[in-house]
Formats: C-alpha cells, sequence, structure tokens
C-alpha cells in the first residue's frame, strides 16, 4: 500500500493534538472530579475540543497554505468539502465513543485524569481511523 504524504501530515497533526489536547483534558477532568460526572465529561470534552481545533486549525493552515494558494478554486472547494464531511463523519464517531466512555469510567470510580486518558485514546483511535478512511474512499488524498 502507498503512503500518501498528506495522509500522513494529517495524522501527525492528529497525534500532535491528541497529546495535548489528552493532556489538558485529563488535568481537566481531576480538576473537575469533586463536581457531578456528566458535568465533568461535558466540561472536560468542551475544554479538548477547544484545545485541539486551536491546534489542528493553525498546523492545517500552516502544512497547506501554499498548496491551496496554487490550487484552482473548484478543486479547492471540492477538497475542502470532503475534508469537512469527513472531519464530520470523525467528530460524530469521536463524541459516540468518548462521552459515554468517559461517563462509564467516571461512574465506576476510575481516577478522573485516568478516565479522561483511558476514553481519549479510545474515541481518538477510532476518529483518526474513520477520518483516514474516509478521506481515502472519496479519493481526497
Amino acid at each position: 500500500m502507498k503512503l500518501n504524504p498528506q495522509l500522513l501530515q494529517i495524522n501527525r497533526n492528529f497525534l500532535i493534538c491528541f497529546v495535548i489536547s489528552a493532556s489538558i483534558s485529563a488535568v481537566a477532568a481531576q480538576l473537575l472530579g469533586e463536581h457531578e460526572n456528566y458535568l465533568n465529561t461535558t466540561i472536560t470534552i468542551v475544554i479538548g475540543y477547544v484545545i485541539y481545533f486551536g491546534i489542528f486549525s493553525t498546523l492545517f493552515y500552516f502544512d497547506n497554505k501554499d498548496r491551496y494558494k496554487s490550487m484552482k478554486s473548484n478543486m479547492m472547494k471540492k477538497e475542502l468539502l470532503a475534508l469537512i464531511s469527513s472531519f464530520g463523519i470523525g467528530e460524530i464517531i469521536y463524541l459516540a465513543i468518548r462521552w459515554p466512555s468517559l461517563y462509564y469510567f467516571l461512574e465506576s470510580g476510575t481516577e478522573p485524569y485516568l478516565a479522561s486518558l483511558i476514553s481519549e485514546v479510545i474515541a481518538t483511535g477510532f476518529y483518526m481511523i474513520s477520518v483516514t478512511i474516509f478521506l481515502r474512499k472519496t479519493k481526497t488524498f
């Protein structure tokens, strides 16, 4: 199987964002440990999203700004639509796994930081796999 440099770059960015977001989310979950589990879960995920998308957007911009400057408008629109669709499907899968798994681990008495890390690893793994598959199937990269 041929390795695609754009997919490798996106997955590299996913991993960078994952490490930073998971670390900050784990701290947030621990700090929110005294709150109700559903609040801890929701706030921890929101914090993770803000960090993740802030960093990912920046990395994606710097990695692709020259590429998109030289691309025709209709091709850029097509590619960005495919990216947004793939990321959107990935986010649905991510949230469908992340919220219930974090809540479950908190309810089962797992330390909040550990519950956050475990659920983040599981959800991000499925997210990365689904986005990569959809980008390949749509022949975006």
